[in-house]
């Protein structure tokens, strides 16, 4: 089975179609952030979501930290997939499906050490995908996502084996070392920004090479 692709930090109508026709299997628009590129108002999310075809899955990156503010922040955007970038902090994920139970759910791990190797684990139990990033939200200023960065893969590898759902990959992928990345990680997805990027903006030429790369299995 082909890894997946998701494009991330699409900006409008025209770059989500751009991303699709590349052969993108989901995007994702990202509403406010404390850092990192490509956050977008809620009614463009909400325009683009309604814009792509069904098939294509369209997440709402989130950094909201309850259940109910998560809730709410969907209920503006109404996209198919809620991406939650930090710790829930009040709430739990069974309200957030309860309240949404069409609408599914991917938590993001920021690997770092073992303990995110746990953490992910512990939580793969309750999500419908985990994605593993390399932010730090440890820092005064919470990196969330966007850093450009890879993190240690041998982590990704361990929480990928022993998830209980399928895990996303994210955190510095490009055309150059993302048939690297699926070979040591075996991720159900990868997911890119800035690596399909120049100057803020999707490249074809990026895209096209990153795509291909990634179908070298």
């Amino acid at each position: 089975m082909r890894v997946r692709i998701k494009i991330c930090c699409i900006s409008s109508i025209s770059e989500a179609f751009t991303a699709i026709e590349h052969g993108a299997d989901a995007i994702g628009l990202v509403g406010r952030m404390p850092s990192g590129p490509g956050p977008i108002p809620d009614e463009l999310i909400k325009q683009i979501a309604e814009a792509v075809p069904p098939a294509v899955a369209t997440f709402l990156l989130t950094s909201e930290t309850s259940a109910s503010a998560i809730i709410e922040h969907h209920s503006r955007t109404c996209t198919n997939t809620i991406q939650i970038v930090d710790l829930l902090s009040a709430g739990t994920y069974s309200h957030i499906k309860d309240a949404l139970p069409a609408v599914k759910i991917v938590q993001v791990i920021h690997v770092i050490d073992a303990k995110s190797v746990e953490l992910a684990i512990k939580l793969s139990e309750s999500v419908d995908a985990l994605l593993l990033d390399s932010g730090n939200p440890k820092l005064k200023i919470k990196e969330l996502g966007g850093t450009g960065r890879i993190h240690d893969w041998k982590l990704s590898r361990q929480i990928r084996d022993y998830s209980k759902c399928p895990v996303f990959l994210a955190g510095g992928l490009n055309s150059n070392n993302v048939k690297q990345a699926i070979e040591e990680v075996q991720p159900f997805a990868i997911d890119v920004c800035s690596g399909v990027r120049t100057n803020g903006s999707l490249d074809k030429n990026k895209l096209s090479a990153f795509v291909a790369n990634a179908m070298i299995q």
